[in-house]
């Protein structure tokens, strides 16, 4: 007995890498950075990220408050760190191999995010915020251990609030969808746009009927459910896809049942909040036998692939790599910012001076107001809205200014719309696009009808026909993303952010489109001079 009890005591401790313990047979390979020198190199760089990109962070946070459609964003972060959590025993048996190689994808995610910052595309800029803490990662600890947290890592991307820009598209989806099913349940319907009207009353597809919401919460949910339960990639990408597919479907016959339970009961019932607190109880449903089908085949790990995943490398790097990449880490990721403070030097931030009501050619001259409509585009630097009249002809003329732009003003946004989700006086009902000769020159438009609803103001008469177009250093476009990339380059160049949006809008009468025209054919030459006069006094 005494013997065993020697023996046991002279048995060396199972051995260990960093904090994580290990099976007593896998021993740590001599000159392998410890994982405690790894980890507080990991953490310094992460640090220094989330200092110099905190406008990125904090402004990701700001949405998740503020937005129900981007709530899921505060648990992204922590479900990382759980999921990080649950495969220590394997990331320990991976020795950190820190790699100069990784500084080529940091140095070209700091572009990216250097791109998205100076075209004020926050996506973007979300996007690359959170592409650096994964670079990071992998200069540190190398592609071994990276390849073990691959998916807590890009799971981190779903924090990003993104999806807005496929509102109009689901919202069409689900227009055409209630509009067909409730035509062939014998009902008539009547359609104009995302406003369509059936016997028993009015019914419109809204921002917050278009499923978004279910889509993004069932995405980010099925990927963590194909992550958790299935082994083999093709399950996963299947369930994923599921997860795509089934809410889009899901929130159509929704949309459609809504519909039905308000036309029977007299909308007594499925009206105002109800039809909304119904959606997501039917989309629970819905969600929940999507997982309940998925888990009849779901994998479990192995034994085997997880002592596969357990095997140490033959080879270890040398401990002086550490620090070394750590250093041109920092500095590769402090270069974006050093860059932005030189363009945000360049650009002018001196009050912008418009001429409130400008006089433009004798052939037109101020009115007074036809409407109280006015776009709606957030925190201009200076903006104008006057009205001109000519031979009973009635135009008015909208301009929003912007200057040294950032997340909060900014031109271009999904914010910046004509009508707000939710106005009670208008809808929009139509959209398109023209080109107008103008001095020699095609101008791109961008038209659309502003449809007035029964309880707006009665000095609301009529409908609106309204054509935009932006002005951004000199040059006239349409295009949302030319000029985001005008604006850009414009800043790259040193020649700052100013740029303009140019609403043109007449009641939409027969010879509303007849005014318009004859309007920005003889007038745009002296709008343009007025906006090249309001630069010039920044510089």
């Amino acid at each position: 007995m005494s013997d065993l009890t020697d023996i046991t005591e002279l048995a060396p401790p199972p051995a260990r890498v960093g904090r994580f313990p290990l099976a007593p047979d896998v021993i740590q390979p001599p000159g392998v950075p410890s994982w405690q020198r790894a980890g507080v190199a990991l953490l310094l760089l992460l640090s220094a990220i989330l200092l110099l990109y905190r406008d990125s962070a904090l402004g990701m946070v700001a949405v998740w408050l503020r937005s129900d459609t981007f709530a899921h964003g505060i648990l992204v972060f922590p479900i990382s760190l759980w999921l990080i959590w649950r495969r220590r025993a394997e990331l320990a048996a991976v020795p950190p191999e820190p790699t100069f190689w990784a500084l080529l994808p940091l140095a070209a995610i700091g572009v990216a995010w250097l791109a998205g910052d100076v075209a004020t595309v926050n996506v973007v800029s979300e996007f690359a915020f959170v592409a650096l803490l994964a670079a990071a990662t992998l200069a540190v600890l190398g592609i071994p251990a990276t390849r073990v947290i691959m998916f807590p890592l890009a799971f981190m991307l779903f924090a990003v609030p993104t999806g807005e820009f496929l509102l109009p598209q689901l919202m069409e989806w689900t227009a055409d969808f209630t509009v067909l099913a409730l035509r062939l349940s014998g009902i008539p319907v009547y359609r104009e746009g995302f406003d369509f009207v059936i016997p028993s009353g009015n019914w419109s597809v809204a921002e917050a009927c278009s499923g978004v919401r279910y889509l993004i919460a069932s995405f980010m949910v099925g990927t963590l459910f194909a992550y958790l339960n299935f082994r083999s990639m093709r399950r996963r990408l299947l369930f994923i896809a599921v997860s795509l597919v089934v809410p889009i479907v899901a929130n159509w016959v929704r949309a459609y049942l809504i519909v039905m339970l308000g036309h029977l009961s007299g909308n007594k019932i499925a009206v105002g909040v109800d039809h909304l607190i119904y959606g997501w109880l039917f989309f629970g449903f819905v969600i929940m036998l999507m997982f309940w089908i998925g888990s009849r085949w779901s994998e479990p790990q192995s034994a085997g692939g997880l002592a596969h995943s357990l095997a140490i490398p033959a080879t270890a790097p040398h401990t002086a790599t550490l620090w070394p990449v750590c250093v041109l880490a920092a500095i590769v990721i402090a270069a974006p910012q050093g860059a932005k403070w030189l363009i945000d030097r360049s650009t002018p931030t001196a009050p912008v001076k418009l001429v409130a009501a400008p006089r433009l050619s004798s052939q037109w001259s101020a009115g007074s107001a036809f409407t109280q409509w006015k776009p709606a585009f957030r925190n201009p630097s200076a903006e104008t809205n006057t009205v001109y009249a000519s031979g009973g002809r009635e135009v008015g003329l909208y301009v929003g200014y912007y200057r040294h732009q950032d997340a909060a003003r900014k031109l271009v946004g999904s914010t910046n719309v004509l009508v707000q989700s939710g106005d009670t006086d208008w809808h929009p009902v139509g959209h398109g696009a023209r080109a107008l000769m103008v001095g020699g020159r095609e101008i791109a438009l961008r038209g659309a009808t502003l449809r007035v609803t029964s309880t707006a103001p009665p000095t609301e008469r009529g409908d609106l026909l309204v054509w935009q177009t932006y002005w951004v250093n000199g040059r006239f476009t349409s295009s949302d993303t030319v000029a985001k990339a005008q604006i850009a380059l414009s800043k790259l160049m040193g020649h700052g952010d100013d740029s303009a949006v140019v609403i043109f809008y007449a009641r939409a009468e027969p010879s509303g489109a007849d005014a318009l025209q004859s309007f920005v054919q003889a007038q745009l030459a002296a709008i343009e001079a007025q906006l090249l006069a309001a630069r010039s006094d920044a510089r």
